[in-house]
């Protein structure tokens, strides 16, 4: 399945937001290349990230087969480390939905590298079709759609040091959850995994 139309007027939103509050938060934003410490413990994506992830792994597998089989051999590694331990079907790599699942997960696999990591340049080999949580993290962002303005927002760790609530909040990244959803329903695929999983499809 190819990824919907909209996914790129969707990335080119995000980044056009990312632009903007990077521009407002200036030094208190403390990414920069090779700053991998967000690329370690696993997460979870949705079926578009999957898909989106799944399109580069391809792109991949003809323009660079060598980095490809490289990403594809750190995804099986980290499989065979950590899905015994997976809290959903590891043959799938479907996240459960039950409670006990979500709360397993809150344990699982926390210190994993990414596989899509280079481990020799701690850059993403996959960052143009990256998962919509790498693309936003960093700034302040309210990842629940439904989040009151007066909600506290969450950034890095190791941005906005110092700062106060007030300048936080100046810096907040918009994130166009609307937009997301619809294209979430028009493909209606899969359902939640994990990047490693992604990867392999």
């Amino acid at each position: 399945m190819t990824l919907p139309p909209g996914d790129s007027e969707l990335l080119r939103r995000v980044d056009v937001a990312l632009a903007a509050a990077a521009r407002r938060a200036g030094e208190w934003l403390a990414c920069r290349p090779g700053c991998a410490q967000c690329c370690q413990g696993a997460f979870v994506i949705n079926s578009l990230d999957a898909l989106r992830l799944s399109a580069g792994m391809e792109e991949l597998r003809t323009s660079e087969p060598l980095v490809a089989a490289e990403i594809e051999r750190r995804a099986r590694a980290w499989i065979a480390e950590y899905g015994a331990d997976f809290p959903g079907d590891s043959r799938t790599g479907l996240l459960g939905d039950s409670e006990a699942d979500r709360d397993r997960f809150e344990e699982f696999a926390n210190e994993a590298v990414c596989p899509a990591l280079d481990p020799v340049s701690g850059l993403c080999q996959l960052y143009a079709r990256r998962p919509m949580t790498c693309r936003v993290f960093g700034p302040p962002i309210r990842m629940d759609a439904s989040a009151a303005e007066g909600e506290a927002l969450g950034h890095c760790e190791l941005c906005f040091v110092g700062a106060s609530t007030a300048e936080v909040a100046a810096c907040e990244m918009k994130i166009p959850h609307e937009a997301e959803a619809r294209l979430l329903d028009e493909i209606a695929l899969w359902g939640e995994t994990v990047v490693a999983f992604a990867l392999l499809r």
